[in-house]
This record gives C-alpha cells, sequence and structure tokens, in this order.
C-alpha cells in the first residue's frame, strides 16, 4: 500500500473537520491550540489537494460548499474509525461514550424505540443519543448515522441487519362508522367499505393489505376516498374519527382497541406481520456505543413487553 498522505496533510484535514464542526477558523484553532491562520493555510492546502472549494467565506459568515459537506462528513467519519480503532486495540475505552446518531420510521420510533432510550442512557451515561424519527431511507455515509430501525429491509452487502421483532397487524374501524356502514365479515366485504389507504412515500402505490386464510398467506388490494403517507398513525387517527376502515401495527392502536374507540375486525384472517429490524454499517471498527446499543435492544427478550413497561 502506498502512502496517501503525510502528516501534514492529515493535521491539515483534522482543521479543516473541527473548522466545518464549528463554524469558524477562530474557534477552530482556539481548539487545536494553533492561529487562525494556520487552519486557513491548511484548508486552502487541502482545496489545492482535491481541487474544489470546501467553504464559502464572506465577512459575515462561513458555510460549507455542497462539495465541502460530502468531504467533511467522509473525513468526519475515517478520524471517527481511526479514533475507535486505536481504543479497540489498546483498550482504552472500559466505557460508552460519545454520539449515538439513531433513524426510526415514526410508529416504531415513537412506540418502540424511544421508550426504551432511557433505560440505554441509564445504563451508559456517557452516551448522548441522537434520533430522527423518519420515514425516509437514510444514507449512513453521507450523513452520519450510526443506525437506523427499518420495516422493509433491502439487500445491502454493506449493511449487517439485526431483527428486532415481528409487529402484528390488525384491520379495524370505530363503532360509529361500523354503526352506520355495517361490519365486514369475509374480505370480499371489504369492496363495500371506505378502506383508509397508506402510500408507501418511495412509490406513492397504496400497499395491500396483509392475511391469512386457510393456512395461506395472501396479499389484498383495497380501495378508499382516504389517503395517507409517511405516517401510519395518520390512518388510524382517521378511523378513530369514523372516516373508514384501516390496517395497522397493533402497537399503534391497542390503546384505543381497549378503550373501546376502536374495534377489531376480520380476526379469522389475521395473524399477519411485518419484521423490523435494526441496520448498521459493515465495518471492521464497529464503535463501542454502537455495539452496546446493539446487544441492548436486542438483548431485550420483548421489546414490545419492554417499551409499555417503561
Amino acid at each position: 500500500m502506498n502512502r496517501q498522505f503525510d502528516d501534514l496533510m492529515l493535521g491539515s484535514i483534522e482543521l479543516f473537520c473541527l473548522a466545518a464542526e464549528q463554524g469558524s477558523f477562530t474557534a477552530a484553532a482556539n481548539i487545536a491550540s494553533v492561529t487562525p491562520a494556520a487552519v486557513s493555510r491548511s484548508v486552502s492546502r487541502l482545496e489545492e489537494r482535491i481541487g474544489v472549494r470546501l467553504f464559502v467565506r464572506t465577512t459575515r459568515q462561513m458555510r460549507l460548499t455542497e462539495e465541502g459537506r460530502v468531504y467533511f462528513e467522509q473525513c468526519r467519519q475515517a478520524l471517527n474509525q481511526l479514533v475507535e480503532a486505536e481504543r479497540e486495540v489498546s483498550g482504552h475505552q472500559v466505557e460508552p461514550s460519545g454520539l449515538l446518531r439513531i433513524s426510526a420510521p415514526s410508529t416504531y420510533g415513537h412506540y418502540r424505540l424511544l421508550p426504551l432510550v432511557p433505560g440505554f442512557r441509564a445504563r451508559y451515561p456517557g452516551v448522548k443519543v441522537e434520533v430522527n424519527i423518519s420515514n425516509r431511507n437514510i444514507d449512513f455515509a453521507e450523513e452520519g448515522y450510526d443506525l437506523a430501525v427499518r420495516a422493509r429491509v433491502t439487500a445491502d452487502s454493506g449493511l449487517i441487519a439485526r431483527h428486532l421483532e415481528d409487529t402484528p397487524l390488525v384491520v379495524v374501524a370505530s363503532p360509529d362508522y361500523l354503526a352506520r356502514s355495517g361490519t365486514p365479515k369475509s374480505l370480499e366485504d371489504l369492496a363495500q367499505h371506505e378502506c383508509i389507504q397508506f402510500e408507501l412515500p418511495s412509490s406513492g402505490r397504496s400497499i395491500p393489505w396483509l392475511f391469512r386464510r386457510d393456512g395461506q398467506d395472501i396479499e389484498w388490494q383495497t380501495a378508499g376516498g382516504y389517503a395517507c403517507s409517511d405516517d401510519v398513525t395518520a390512518g388510524a387517527r382517521l378511523a378513530r374519527h369514523g372516516a373508514g376502515v384501516f390496517q395497522s401495527y397493533r402497537f399503534v392502536v391497542e390503546e384505543d382497541l381497549r378503550a373501546g374507540r376502536l374495534v377489531e375486525l376480520l380476526q379469522d384472517f389475521g395473524g399477519r406481520s411485518r419484521p423490523h429490524s435494526l441496520l448498521y454499517p459493515h465495518r471492521r471498527f464497529v464503535p463501542l456505543r454502537v455495539r452496546v446499543f446493539v446487544d441492548y435492544i436486542t438483548g431485550l427478550r420483548n421489546p414490545a413487553e419492554a417499551a409499555r413497561c417503561s
């Protein structure tokens, strides 16, 4: 392997990352105990090497260019990995620490993940946890996330997937809606009902409902005048207020079912679920803060019960 970076260039990368994090050459210089001019020279050295402008600098502000943002995310990840590698082989990191960034979909994030985070931090107080609740697919490398929870896992050799749980699905409607429109007894009856649609943000297509009939798993396409996207809880709220019939994760509607605000339908065709998994990049040195979080979450015997008890 040929040497790509000398000591001066590695130092320039560290100063560039400090300047990007602090948003100021002066602040970066104070932290690194160098002069602002030294930081400026380091950034200029990098810009000359890679042939792009990294910062837009005016008398009032300094911000990363788009190329600078991408370069910063990659450099920050590489520097963090070097630190973790040293800690891994030297055994210096006895207690996990640092920032843990997690992306989770709205439903699983609110109902499952967030209730478990305080318990994790009580065990590992040195780890700061940042949770982004969003249904979009994040880019681990460019956005700097450590972990993501997803219901639909795509084949990606660069990611490790750890199964969390299979989340049961139920079909529900409000007593008011059923009093007006009747109760469906078969899957075919759904054609006569207002079925609230959930559209995938990635495609805009309504997802089919999942059932089990005569021991076979089947998909059933429904139709209706209501549609929601991005957040399953919107469909559940519409159902609660009498808009129609909706298929939802049980954990989203279980309190409404217990309180009688919603009624479970088509139980003879139930039993289906969707898996949720924890994803993180496949790399040689997994940061300790990531390893302990994965072990904590996957080590819970019943994440659903743990979330309810938190």
